[in-house]
């Protein structure tokens, strides 16, 4: 990241600019950086001034306590303004729901594409997520970074024996030094269930995308999206995962953001 901005609050944050054209933003989600966004940038910077940004608590950028989403959305609102004072929105996972919200906050936003945004579809799945919340907060409180990132990494499906080849793995202090911004990602899904309200409010176009190859309640939970957004489109991308290749991504995004 080569350049800085401070958000409302004075917080420092790092962001990265390519390409000519309208202003596309792109937000990484939980456990990720700007540079986990930045190789879709490649591909669509030739047709848009594509920006990638480390959210606060990650990467070069700061952080300033108390947390709320509402700084986020102030975090996205200085970026805009840094790019010229209107922007489209890309955002992945809890990055999505962050997109949305900000979006509905009234951001002078053109177009929002999420991609795989993990909303609850089911009672079962949102009690379970309300005692992933409880248990996080638990072992961030405590300090117990390592267990918060074990936590997250069993929410999400992964294999016990991976998760203990991960905490041995180099990356593993990195991952425990974003681990309390796992309560950021926890906040902007605001517990876990399809927003359809907010979705409702929604005055611009929205692509929700989702992966061939990614379980079905993937992409249920991005087909309600489509369906709750007044201008909303779902669109399946054949033999993709939750790790969607940038290649395939961004066309399906540079068709969209030129509309």
């Amino acid at each position: 990241m080569d350049k800085k901005i401070l958000s409302r609050d004075g917080t420092s944050l790092a962001y990265q600019s390519s390409g000519q054209g309208p202003a596309v933003v792109l937000i990484s989600g939980a456990m990720s950086t700007g540079q986990t966004v930045a190789p879709v940038a490649g591909p669509l910077s030739a047709r848009f001034q594509v920006v990638a940004y480390d959210r606060r608590g990650r990467g070069e950028s700061g952080d300033t306590a108390p947390y709320a989403v509402e700084r986020e959305i102030e975090d996205l609102a200085a970026l805009i303004d840094a790019v010229g004072g209107e922007a489209s929105l890309y955002g992945i996972s809890s990055g999505g729901a962050l997109a949305l919200r900000a979006a509905a906050s009234g951001l002078p936003v053109r177009r929002v594409a999420v991609y795989e945004v993990p909303y609850a579809m089911s009672e079962e799945e949102a009690t379970a997520r309300a005692a992933y919340t409880e248990r996080l907060s638990e072992a961030l409180g405590q300090g117990r970074r390592g267990d918060a990132v074990e936590l997250f990494l069993r929410q999400t499906g992964m294999a016990e024996s991976v998760i203990e080849g991960a905490r041995q793995s180099p990356m593993w202090a990195d991952m425990e030094a974003i681990a309390p911004t796992l309560a950021y990602d926890d906040a902007v899904l605001g517990g876990g269930r399809v927003p359809r309200d907010l979705l409702a409010s929604l005055t611009m176009p929205v692509l929700a995308l989702a992966g061939g190859e990614s379980p079905a309640w993937m992409r249920e939970a991005a087909r309600a999206v489509a369906e709750a957004a007044p201008g909303g489109t779902y669109r399946v991308l054949e033999g993709q995962t939750h790790m969607v290749d940038p290649n395939v991504l961004a066309p399906a995004l540079a068709e969209f953001f030129a509309g």
